[in-house]
């Protein structure tokens, strides 16, 4: 039985068994984790280990000196022992941090002596690191995210962005996989690396254009437009452009207009662009500008007015609102208004009958939600109603139309009486030269040759003489004073018989050889 005790008290370190003496091994550790220094310790037999003492090296000005963990400002139960007094040494060390690396030294004491290791157990601080590459990429580019321990033990990690768990560490780059990534240790995630951002840009997206102030802009009011949109990179100050109905206006992400009128209602909308892409387009925003009645006139059908007719007064004006009220006055007085009389409603004042009362200046008042506004005033003149009988001027006319036709007339009719005894006096000349006669259709017509002399008066011959006694006659006599006196008169004697024969044939035409109608033709020759 003694011969056991004494076997096993052989085979526990320290006790009879070798020689004083500290064998550890150097850590590393992640930071915030927890981690044991592995340690054991041996002395000669007869000793019994009476305290243990862990400390730390410092180097300070005057050397490295060894501190007591317990004289450590550190929180309590950041260093534990996990040894014993018989030669188990380890210690471990809670929430590793920066502070805590560094060499470390294990001493005891005994019954009979003490002992300090002269060696020491380095403990490394890591941390875990996240590696994002690229950091930076464009939408739909390869990322890969890798973590790094610093410490060559292997250790399970799981990957978070912005607080969320990631499946994969390898993926196809979209603009919501932008954001901050870290790893941690699996099963004690409060271990965990700090967080890496990962930038991806995109092309502007969610282009809006607002108008300040909000609600009813009149006339007069100052516009804001603004553009804002969502873009990585972010859209610069340049990167904006304003346009009116697709004409542009200027660049920058706000453009104000001081004193807006009507002429600047229509359609905005604004481009944004970065490195990535350009000109995407803002959905459109219309600008409409209240303001009262502008521009107002009144025109008048018909233009002229005659006495008892009917006139239509219109008005019209722009305006936005459109105008919802007409009121017609007429001025009484020359001035002051005072003067003007209420004398309709309505944006056409009708006048059925018009009257002498009726004339004067009108005016017209339109009004809608934004203002009220006058139009100049206008003239209405009457113009007194005509009789019925036409007027001189159209009398004078028919009458100078009927005196130029009785004229052509008259020139026709003399013109073809003319050209008749033109053709007569042929005749006779025809006889006097040895020719048969041309026998006229002229009525009991005489045509006689009369030779005047300067100063007689013409002789007729005793045949002919008698021809006229007994006829009712008109003797027509063609004279030329501008002619010699030998010259050759031709004279056309006229005679309606009172009795005719029954051959047809005067007395006194002896010389006729055909037989005639009633119409006798006489040829006299006289001579002077």
């Amino acid at each position: 039985m003694e011969s056991w005790i004494l076997i096993t008290l052989v085979t526990i370190p320290g006790v009879w068994s070798g020689n004083w003496g500290v064998r550890l091994e150097n850590q590393c550790a992640l930071k915030g984790m927890s981690t044991v220094i592995k340690c054991t310790y041996d002395y000669p037999s007869m000793n019994i280990v009476t305290s243990v003492t862990w400390y730390k090296a410092i180097r300070e000005s005057r050397g490295l000196m060894l501190y007591r963990l317990s004289s450590l400002r550190k929180p309590r139960g950041h260093f534990e022992y996990q040894g014993d007094r018989w030669s188990d040494c380890k210690l471990k060390i809670n929430n590793v941090q920066w502070s805590d690396e560094g060499s470390y030294y294990f001493g005891f004491e005994t019954t009979l002596n003490r002992w300090t290791s002269r060696t020491h157990a380095y403990l490394s601080v890591k941390e875990l690191t996240t590696v994002v590459q690229p950091s930076t990429v464009t939408e739909g580019e390869r990322v890969n995210l890798t973590c790094v321990s610093g410490c060559s033990e292997p250790m399970d990690v799981v990957w978070f962005r912005d607080g969320q768990p990631v499946s994969s560490v390898v993926f196809q780059a979209s603009r919501r996989d932008a954001g901050r990534y870290h790893c941690a240790i699996l099963g004690q995630e409060h271990v965990k690396s700090a967080p890496v951002a990962l930038n991806v840009q995109y092309a502007p997206e969610k282009v809006k254009l607002s108008l300040s102030p909000v609600g009813d802009i009149m006339a007069g009011d100052t516009v804001t437009f603004t553009c804002s949109s969502d873009a990585n990179p972010p859209v610069t100050e340049s990167g904006y452009s304003l346009y009116k109905d697709g004409e542009f206006i200027g660049s920058g992400q706000s453009h104000s207009i001081s004193d807006i009128q009507p002429g600047h209602m229509g359609r905005y909308y604004c481009q944004a662009w970065n490195n990535v892409s350009r000109m995407i387009n803002s959905t459109e925003v219309l600008l409409d500008v209240k303001y009262p009645p502008m521009n107002i006139s009144v025109s008048m059908d018909p233009p002229h007015v005659v006495e008892g007719d009917g006139v239509n007064l219109t008005c019209s004006s722009s305006a936005n609102p459109a105008a919802d009220n007409y009121t017609w006055y007429k001025r009484t007085a020359p001035s002051s208004s005072s003067s003007l009389l209420q004398v309709g409603s309505g944006q056409m004042l009708s006048l059925p009958v018009m009257t002498p009362s009726h004339a004067g200046l009108y005016m017209c008042q339109v009004r809608n939600t934004a203002g009220v506004s006058n139009s100049t005033e206008v003239q209405l003149v009457m113009v007194e109603k005509q009789s019925d009988s036409p007027p001189f001027p159209i009398l004078a006319g028919i009458g100078v139309s009927f005196v130029v036709t009785l004229v052509i007339a008259a020139l026709l009719f003399w013109k073809k009486w003319r050209t008749s005894a033109d053709k007569k006096n042929a005749m006779t000349d025809l006889k006097q030269g040895g020719e048969e006669p041309i026998y006229a259709t002229t009525t009991d017509a005489v045509y006689a040759s009369v030779h005047m002399g300067p100063t007689s008066a013409p002789l007729v011959s005793a045949q002919a003489s008698a021809s006229l006694m007994n006829s009712h006659h008109h003797v027509n006599t063609v004279h030329n004073p501008t002619l010699d006196d030998d010259e050759v008169t031709y004279t056309t004697v006229t005679i309606n018989p009172r009795n005719k024969m029954n051959n047809g044939r005067t007395p006194q035409d002896t010389r006729c050889k055909p037989e005639r109608s009633d119409d006798t033709v006489i040829y006299a020759t006289v001579v002077t």
